[in-house]
């Protein structure tokens, strides 16, 4: 910069006799001033000059800018799915009021001018469980894109009602049944240890009659039954040797068969009778022993009542009325009728007090609340 140099008195009295005696003085006043600080420049050399004016926003200030903030994310399902259409919700801190959203068709939410503060997030979805999420700090302008939300398949818990008929009750205690052996080997399929089990149907009737006499131990006993018979000459008429004594198995097993099918299946199909035996298992001796004694003459209906046992008495004396067909001419009649029936009603209340007093002592695998007659 150069500067001026100073005024001489022959400049001020020009510049007095230019400017007229109005301006004069103003004009030298002024040129005194600008004189005095070009001196003092010149003295002490250049300096800054401040202008004050205010910093730039970004150089030495923060702008403060409110309701720029953002929260975004995307919801999926544990599969890597998208969960399009879940629930999305925003609750500030301190505060009750929501801010509610839908997760579009890709699965992405966002809530837009957010303010400083903290938040937290819950989503909910069809199917799906909840999720909460922690708190979310926001800082000013903070842009926050979240991780990826995965939500897990809700578990569901479901009340259901399951009817049970009276013809599914009785298979399954039917099967039960079944697997009831003394000693683990000899049959006592007709023993229930329920006291009010369902009523067979017809077929069931038929069925248990038909694996009854199926079973290998049926064929071992009337074979045992049979050489007993030949070793004592029971039926003459069948001699003696291997011919004798498979005429007497044969006849002892169609006893049995026959007399079985007729009292535990035919009949009691016919007189809607329940073929079984039902444990007491409760009470005194006498009153238990008594028990076994009439069930061989008294049965209990389907209809759970109890009643004659027209099915089984009408069943020995029916078989041993055929078996007249096959036993040896000398042995038929009236005769061998009423004593293969009366057979098999002594043999049937021998069998129940033994069901009574022993069987389940020594049959595994029956499950303990099968009692008997409730006391």
């Amino acid at each position: 910069m150069k500067y001026l140099p100073s005024f001489s008195s022959e400049r001020f009295s020009y510049f007095i006799s230019k400017g007229g005696s109005l301006f004069g003085p103003v004009v030298l006043a002024l040129l005194c001033c600008v004189s005095m600080r070009m001196s003092a420049q010149e003295s002490h050399g250049p300096s800054t000059v401040d202008v004050g004016l205010p910093d730039a926003p970004g150089f030495g200030q923060t702008a403060v800018v409110q309701g720029t903030g953002s929260i975004s994310g995307v919801v999926m399902d544990i599969n890597g799915g998208l969960v399009p259409g879940a629930k999305v919700t925003l609750l500030e801190h301190g505060r009750t009021d929501e801010r509610v959203t839908t997760a579009g068709t890709d699965g992405r939410f966002s809530f837009a001018d957010l303010d400083v503060g903290r938040f937290k997030l819950t989503i909910t979805a069809s199917g799906l469980e909840t999720f909460v999420s922690s708190e979310i700090g926001l800082k000013v302008g903070e842009r926050r894109e979240l991780p990826r939300i995965d939500l897990p398949i809700a578990a569901t818990s479901t009340d259901v009602t399951v009817v049970v008929t009276q013809e599914q009750l009785a298979q399954e205690q039917i099967k039960e049944a079944e697997k009831q052996r003394a000693f683990g080997i000899f049959p006592n399929f007709y023993t229930s240890y329920v006291w009010d089990a369902a009523p067979l149907t017809r077929k069931q009737k038929y069925d248990l009659g038909l694996h009854s006499v199926a079973d290998p131990v049926t064929f071992l006993a009337v074979g045992v039954a049979s050489g007993i018979e030949q070793a004592r000459n029971t039926f003459p008429g069948y001699g003696q040797g291997a011919k004798g004594y498979a005429k007497r198995y044969g006849a002892g097993y169609a006893d049995d068969a026959i007399g079985r099918m007729l009292s535990s299946a035919v009949f009691p199909s016919i007189f809607h009778q329940d073929p079984r035996y039902f444990y007491m298992g409760s009470g005194t001796v006498r009153e238990r022993a008594w028990y076994a004694l009439r069930s061989a003459v008294v049965a209990k209906g389907d209809n759970g009542k109890w009643q004659p046992a027209y099915s089984f008495v009408l069943g020995s004396f029916a078989s041993g009325a055929i078996s007249n067909a096959y036993h040896s001419a000398d042995d038929r009649g009236a005769g061998l009728t009423i004593r293969n029936g009366f057979l098999d009603l002594a043999g049937h209340a021998a069998d129940n007090l033994l069901r009574e007093f022993i069987s389940r002592k020594v049959t595994p695998n029956i499950p303990v609340y099968e009692t008997g007659k409730p006391e």
